[in-house]
């Protein structure tokens, strides 16, 4: 598999038509806090996509570092125990019940 293939397999619109990621609500976290590192922790369903994630938010923010937390996450309730240089962690979880 190419990596044009994997693009497209894991694309973000894809993923937004299914999910809500809130995208627009992390772009105005990373604005307000004036983030220089973020860090991403993504449920294991999502990891496949944190590429696509990561690259959509590079784009808005060329200055940011981005990076996954890569360890296994069960939920919202998960939050990584790690000591990080992160300015703020961005944690993807489950959606409430509407």
């Amino acid at each position: 598999m190419g990596s044009d293939s994997t693009s497209k397999r894991f694309d973000l619109k894809d993923l937004q038509e299914r999910y809500e990621l809130e995208l627009d609500r992390i772009v105005n976290e990373i604005s307000s806090t004036d983030a220089k590192s973020v860090l991403l922790q993504l449920p294991d369903g999502l990891k496949p996509y944190s590429l696509s994630i990561t690259n959509s938010l590079q784009e808005k923010f060329p200055k940011v570092v981005f990076k996954t937390w890569l360890g296994s996450c069960f939920g919202a309730c998960d939050t990584p125990e790690i000591e990080s240089d992160s300015d703020l962690i961005i944690q993807f979880g489950h959606a409430r019940w509407k």
